[in-house]
């Protein structure tokens, strides 16, 4: 089969790769019909390479058409359509029982202390083939993957597999009151998706901030009150407070992470990370890494007293410091993590319907061949000719 597969820093291409096949009795085949790049593939493709192997298949937003079961598959059969969450989770153990399947028991990859393993994401998680390919192999066939009717196109439902519960935990982990109001830093696709997800469930004001003008007016274009940072710069908290009585919104999701903005000398130093060895560059990450925290110290100044910050931009910093005394005197609460995908499946299903409450019908701003896929991730990392979200076909 054809996969788009990573070859090193800033360097993926399609390659002919084994076809998967069943091992477990509780394995499917799925043929992808449509799969995603993530915001969080661009951290493979820049600095995640010590935790990556040439070859290693990419991809973990994808759905499909079952074509093989294992022989104890009963909840599905082939033909049938379905949508595969991110992260690998057994739906049974303690963790899944309790909606969170990212940390699920039976997947945690224990020998690096991580939560659930992940498709398509790094040895950190498990080093899972991806699903940006032909064909996957998916396990727990009968409790993993999500199925969904025939009928509307892929688009209608392929973001069940990370954008849509990504964007929902957060503004569910944001806690914004009946009424209330919500910064979002960063409309990248989970940022544009949550202020979409806020204003559904009722926020009155939702401030979207961002340095890309094509992000911001699709972001206006849906009811949110824009800010291009590069205008405000470090006026941006004060005039998000002058729209909130002087106080900052109620909650603040920060949907940036470690791509942030600013911070030279750390951005300096992920440079140099970058080009040591793979086996000295892991241990650096692991034991002194420092992100860029530009978001997450802007989230801290604009979120109100008593507000919450929700993180859902990816960080990875091992030595990162905050701020602990504005955030204790603050009394800001803050919550974070992997989403917990099968979680939030029941509360999105029925906004995917005819009336596309959330607008997924055309979220995505391009889509392309999976031959074009080295083409995407540049295009992607230089947020070039409009690029938001971008589907492969495979």
């Amino acid at each position: 089969m054809r996969a788009l597969t990573w070859q090193g820093k800033r360097n993926v291409r399609v390659d002919t790769v084994p076809d998967p096949h069943i091992k477990d009795p509780a394995d499917i085949i799925v043929r992808i019909t449509s799969t995603g790049i993530c915001g969080s593939d661009l951290h493979l493709y820049e600095v995640l390479g010590p935790y990556l192997d040439p070859g290693d298949i990419l991809g973990h937003e994808a759905m499909g058409i079952v074509e093989e079961i294992g022989a104890e598959v009963a909840s599905l059969e082939p033909g049938d359509r379905v949508v595969i969450p991110f992260n690998i989770s057994c739906g049974n153990c303690f963790m899944c029982e309790r909606g969170l399947q990212s940390q699920c028991e039976t997947t945690q990859v224990r020998e690096r202390g991580t939560g659930a393993a992940l498709f398509g994401y790094t040895k950190l998680y498990g080093q899972v083939p991806g699903g940006q390919a032909e064909f996957m192999k998916v396990p727990f066939g009968n409790t993993l993957p999500i199925k969904v009717p025939e009928g509307p196109g892929d688009e209608r439902y392929v973001y069940l597999s990370d954008v849509l519960p990504t964007a929902w935990q957060a503004v569910e982990y944001a806690a914004i009151p009946p009424g209330g109001t919500v910064t979002v830093l960063g409309l990248g696709p989970i940022g544009d998706m949550a202020a979409r997800v806020a204003l559904h469930r009722g926020a009155s004001l939702v401030v979207g901030v961002d340095l890309v003008p094509a992000r911001l007016s699709r972001a206006a274009a849906r009811g949110v009150e824009v800010m291009n940072l590069r205008t405000y710069g470090k006026g941006l908290a004060d005039a998000i407070r002058e729209l909130t009585d002087g106080r900052g919104t109620d909650a603040v999701i920060d949907a940036v992470g470690m791509e942030a903005h600013g911070a030279p000398v750390v951005k300096a130093s992920q440079w140099l990370t970058g080009h040591l060895p793979d086996a000295i560059a892991g241990r650096v990450m692991e034991h002194a890494g420092v992100d860029r925290l530009g978001a997450l110290y802007t989230a801290i100044d604009v979120v109100r007293r008593g507000g919450t910050i929700s993180l859902a931009g990816v960080y990875g910093g091992a030595m990162d410091p905050l701020p602990l005394l504005t955030m204790f005197d603050k009394q800001i609460q803050l919550r974070m993590g992997q989403a917990n995908v099968k979680r939030w499946v029941d509360d999105i299903l029925p906004l995917l319907n005819d009336e596309d409450v959330l607008g997924v019908e055309g979220f995505a701003t391009h889509t392309m061949p999976l031959a074009d896929g080295p083409k995407a991730y540049e295009m992607f990392q230089h947020k070039s000719d409009g690029m938001v979200k971008t589907l492969l076909k495979p």
